[in-house]
């Protein structure tokens, strides 16, 4: 969930270093700190934003030509100077920065802390510092060995760089369970934990594994160990991602940007696959796979936050389309509960960086089951696309705003693409009607296009309900998930309470909350429960409370009841919630806005939960 870049090459590290930061601020950013080889190791820092760091750093030493820098989002310790990274070893010769978690950290403080190790700190990544410069002392192991052999005594998920004042040309970097990158240049190299600061300087990278170490030295190649020792063969890639793609590109705020992306990711995530004049869905990434899933008695979706939402879109999408039954779990919940899985099932496993900690666990126990894991994943190299054995990349393009916006539609518009694909194969559905799905499916970013176009009266109503301290959003069907994910954006963002509900069961307990200071935000679109709907909406207008719809456009009959109306264009059922999730997304936004809010950077919130 920390940001970490580093660098060692002809170029001042320090500038490289600071944009690199701003460029991962979207993983934490509640304190910083920079480490610069200079003669000895220099290392800044302090409790805030990077832009507080850079304030820090005026006036003093940031020379060198090789560094490394962090951001944190605090697990281990409060956010402040002290326990922000780089941490130091005792006699300050050593540095480490590190993302993850060390579980076992106490058991090795208290072991260090009785060999005479003074702690100032009250993270886990100091006890990584201090172990490794007890090795390097008493074994007289090079540095690369000393972390090695450190690692060996270390539980848990890591990222992590380290300096020493000793190799002044050198950096050892290792994974376990949180990512890292290394970008390999002319005559340079960088490690981060993505891919977003390296863009600018190379697009050729090697994706570190799991339990493996680095050793980068200047003007020498890349040296790749195991923790076990074993030599690995550095596998260098070119990256797919512009640098326009992380800027925001006229925008006020990343979120906005990617709210407006919308249309060209759905775009991007059909192109090649969604084949209309062929009648044909192509998933290339899947394709070995695809007679176990027309043959699969039981599919299994696992995610976690937003994901977790597509994941429920795709249970009504595989469920209704393709008559196989669907459980969505948490990945959270779904690790730890020991769940009943046979080999013919099916795993789906859904995230947008494709490093989420619970989810990648989750797939790490259906593999050891038998089970057949397929991803949808949104980073090419990322940890979940080579843990499971196929998948389907969503094409979103970076998303660096922390709520997840174009990422959702893309991951729903892809679970749509499976759901018929496997529908069609099946013959569960006539081909008549599948030809017609595909043709309204192809429509829908020149449908979000519209929508977006709603982006001023969505503002009207954002500035009546910004000071509300509560709302609740309701949706049945296809609209349920849609209400969920509408209600995490506005808690996310806006941190108003908001609670998303299956319309027909409110009467079971949140009616009590109606009143005349209640928002009620309901997806109230034409479909089979319209009229249910209709009755939900009658029963809140009883109580006073105030009502949001979203509606097909032309409804006469919502707008007679609702407080006020967004309409979107009609669509087929299981298609609305790649709609109806845009104006939801605005609302959020601009609420955000107008109540002062860090929108791309919301308080306690990370981008990529890489810890569990």
């Amino acid at each position: 969930m920390c940001g970490i870049i580093a660098y060692v090459g002809p170029r001042q590290a320090y500038p490289v270093l600071i944009k690199g930061l701003h460029r991962l601020e979207y993983r934490g950013y509640d304190s910083a700190g920079i480490c610069l080889m200079n003669k000895n190791l220099n290392i800044y820092k302090c409790k805030g934003k990077v832009s507080d760091l850079e304030k820090h750093v005026k006036g003093e030493d940031i020379g060198g030509t090789l560094g490394m820098a962090h951001t944190r989002w605090a697990t281990h310790g409060e956010p402040n100077e002290v326990n922000a990274h780089p941490h130091f070893s005792q006699d300050k010769s050593l540095a480490v920065i590190h993302n993850g978690i060390i579980e076992n950290y106490a058991t090795l403080r208290s072991e260090l802390k009785n060999r005479g190790y003074k702690f100032v700190s009250d993270t886990d990544t100091e006890v990584l510092a201090h172990l490794i410069y007890d090795i390097l002392k008493h074994e007289k192991v090079k540095l690369e060995e000393a972390v090695r052999i450190a690692l060996n005594h270390v539980i848990g998920a890591y990222a992590i760089v380290v300096l020493s004042k000793d190799n002044p040309d050198k950096i050892v970097a290792a994974r376990k369970g949180s990512p890292m990158v290394i970008g390999v240049g002319e005559d340079e190299y960088f490690v981060a934990s993505d891919a977003t600061p390296i863009i600018e300087y190379t697009n050729n990278v090697i994706f570190m594994n799991d339990e493996e170490i680095a050793v980068i030295e200047r003007d020498r190649p890349i040296q790749i160990r195991t923790v076990r020792n074993q030599k690995k063969t550095p596998y260098v890639q070119k990256m797919e991602m512009s640098l326009t793609a992380i800027e925001k590109g006229g925008f006020d705020h990343f979120m906005l940007k990617e709210i407006y992306e919308q249309p060209r990711s759905l775009r991007d995530s059909m192109r090649g696959r969604l084949l209309v004049n062929q009648g044909v869905i192509n998933l290339g990434g899947i394709k070995e796979y695809e007679q176990k899933l027309l043959n699969a008695k039981r599919i299994i979706i696992t995610a976690c936050g937003t994901s977790w939402h597509a994941g429920l879109v795709g249970e009504y999408l595989i469920e209704d389309l393709a008559r196989i039954p669907v459980e969505v779990e948490y990945s959270s919940e779904f690790r730890y509960r020991n769940p009943i899985l046979y080999e013919d099932d099916i795993i789906i496993a859904i995230s947008q960086s494709g490093e989420t900690a619970d989810t990648l666990a989750a797939i790490e126990l259906a593999k050891s089951k038998g089970a057949t894991v397929l991803g949808i994943c949104n980073v090419v190299g990322s940890s979940i696309a080579r843990a499971t054995h196929a998948g389907v990349y969503t094409h979103a393009g970076p998303e660096i705003g922390v709520a997840s916006t174009k990422a959702f539609t893309a991951q729903v518009a892809i679970l749509t693409m499976m759901a018929l694909k496997i529908a069609g194969s099946k013959g569960t559905i006539p081909r008549s009607k599948f030809q017609r799905y595909l043709t309204e499916l192809e429509a829908i970013p020149d449908k979000v296009e519209k929508i977006l176009t709603l982006d001023d009266q969505i503002k009207e109503i954002a500035e009546i309900y910004k000071d509300v301290k509560n709302s609740i959003y309701l949706g049945r069907g296809y609209n349920l998930p849609v209400a969920y994910e509408g209600a995490l954006k506005l808690k996310e963002i806006s941190y108003i309470h908001a609670e998303g509900y299956p319309a027909a069961e409110m009467k079971h307990g949140p009616i009590a909350l109606i009143d005349e200071q209640m928002p009620v935000v309901v997806i109230a679109t034409k479909n089979g429960t319209y009229d249910k709907v209709i009755s939900n909406i009658m029963e809140v207008k009883a109580r006073h409370g105030k009502i949001i719809a979203v509606v097909t456009e032309g409804d006469e009959q919502v707008r007679a009841l609702a407080d006020h109306c967004i309409e979107i264009p009609e669509t087929e059922d299981f298609l609305v919630p790649l709609i109806a999730t845009v104006p939801l997304q605005l609302l959020s936004y601009h609420i955000a806005v107008m109540r002062h809010c860090n929108v791309d950077q919301p308080r306690n919130l990370a981008k990529s939960v890489t810890v569990e």
